[in-house]
């Protein structure tokens, strides 16, 4: 319980949501059900070339590769700033070092990236909807999450411009 008092995490929070309590329960459920829906492949989607099959499954194997690479480096740079609530901590300091300065939300980049990664692993258009859908999701909670940031740190709307958002480089 301490983790989650640490993280942010209160009663009074959950009975108001005024912290982002329920996205973070949203978010968990969406990546629950990206794992759990079936595969579904139309027919004219099955690949019958090993040599394709294995084109494939690299291209999977490099984007789950760099999905961890955002996730960890993400969670290593923000250090004692990490908290599962979009909201941010009461004594955490704005990061936009490491990871931070090619992309504010690598972990949210790196959710999306595995998920892209798992619906091409798979070859199913379940996941890759299931994938768009976590992107959706995410870029809004991003939104919701700059807004706080931007409240508290004043030098966040300059880090914004610096800075994408979910994409480095591109978005």
């Amino acid at each position: 319980m301490k983790l989650l008092r640490d993280w942010g995490f209160t009663r009074q929070g959950w009975r108001s949501g005024e912290r982002g309590e329920y996205l973070v329960l949203i978010q968990g459920l969406l990546l629950i059900a990206l794992v759990m829906l079936p595969v579904y492949r139309p027919a004219g989607l099955n690949i019958n070339s090993p040599a394709l099959l294995y084109g494939i499954w690299g291209i999977a194997a490099i984007l789950g590769v760099g999905a961890f690479v955002l996730i960890i480096k993400g969670l290593l740079d923000l250090g004692s700033n990490l908290t599962p609530l979009p909201y941010p901590k009461e004594n955490g300091q704005l990061v936009q070092t490491g990871i931070y300065s090619l992309v504010r939300h690598p972990l949210y980049s790196g959710l999306i990236l595995a998920a892209l990664s798992w619906a091409i692993w798979q070859q199913s258009l379940f996941h890759l909807a299931g994938a768009a859908v976590l992107l959706v999701f995410l870029n809004a909670k991003a939104s919701r999450e700059e807004a706080w940031l931007s409240q508290k740190y004043p030098d966040y709307p300059n880090y914004q411009n610096r800075v994408k958002k979910l994409i480095p480089w591109l978005y």
